[in-house]
């Protein structure tokens, strides 16, 4: 017998939907599934550090109309404002 893993999702009638199909196999045959299901919903730990998409979106946005519009700043600017922090 041969192990094949894949995942996928138990949808509302209880069928089981495959993420992607499994080739390389000869079609049709019985096969033997074993469903692991989770015993909790995992909670993803948020980090503080982490900067929402959106506003990086909202950040890089506004960064290219400013360049576009021609207000850049020096690079010798831009460090001695880095070693003002």
């Amino acid at each position: 017998m041969k192990a094949i893993e894949v995942t996928g999702k138990i949808d509302a009638q209880g069928n089981l939907v495959l993420d992607e199909p499994i080739l390389g196999t000869p079609y049709p045959h019985q096969v033997r599934v074993i469903v692991l299901v989770p015993e909790q919903v995992e909670v993803k730990e948020v980090d503080p550090d982490d900067t929402p998409l959106e506003e990086i979106k909202a950040s890089l946005r506004r960064a290219l109309q400013q360049a576009k519009a021609g207000q850049t700043r020096p690079i010798s600017e831009l460090w001695d404002r880095i070693d003002a922090e």
